[in-house]
């Protein structure tokens, strides 16, 4: 089955749906590795595409896995050959809509499978947490949503077993 991916004007107008009436996604729905596939820069139909082929070719990712019914593990990562740069940290689901409002509280530098370096990241202010304002997940394997900088994001759900060398992950 090929899947079809949405231009901007689709997401736009899905968009607007969730936020009239929310998408009720639940961490469940969230769960797996998410490949990014584009991204649109605030206010432009047209995809970034020298950084969509970039953020494409380097892997870029985000994993959410479930904690329980209200937070999720979170981890957004990039591969240049056999090194991974990855922030993890924790999530939660916020309202209707929902926003998925996370923190990242270490980052981590895998080389060879092997952990070589691992650091503490201070905590934002409360008012200041990145969030991502889920627009849509569809049923097909498509993730959509809006980061705080104002850019629109389509991740594809990446099947099991097939994670892009998550082993040492979150």
């Amino acid at each position: 089955m090929v899947m079809q991916h949405p231009d901007a004007a689709t997401l736009l107008t899905l968009e607007r749906e969730a936020r009239r009436q929310g998408t009720h996604l639940t961490t469940a729905d969230l769960q797996g590795c998410w490949m990014l596939q584009g991204v649109w820069s605030k206010g432009n139909l047209r995809p970034a595409n020298l950084s969509n082929w970039s953020l494409r070719g380097l892997q870029a990712r985000l994993v959410l896995r479930q904690l329980n019914s209200e937070q999720l593990a979170i981890s957004n990562a990039v591969n240049l050959g056999p090194f991974q740069l990855r922030f993890e940290g924790a999530g939660t689901l916020q309202g209707t809509r929902p926003l998925l409002q996370f923190s990242f509280d270490k980052v981590v530098l895998v080389a060879w499978s092997r952990r070589w370096i691992e650091r503490a990241l201070p905590q934002p202010a409360p008012s200041r947490l990145p969030f991502f304002a889920l627009i849509h997940r569809d049923p097909t394997g498509w993730l959509a949503a809006r980061g705080r900088g104002g850019g629109l994001a389509f991740w594809t759900l990446q099947p099991e077993g097939e994670d892009g060398r998550q082993s040492d992950q979150t």
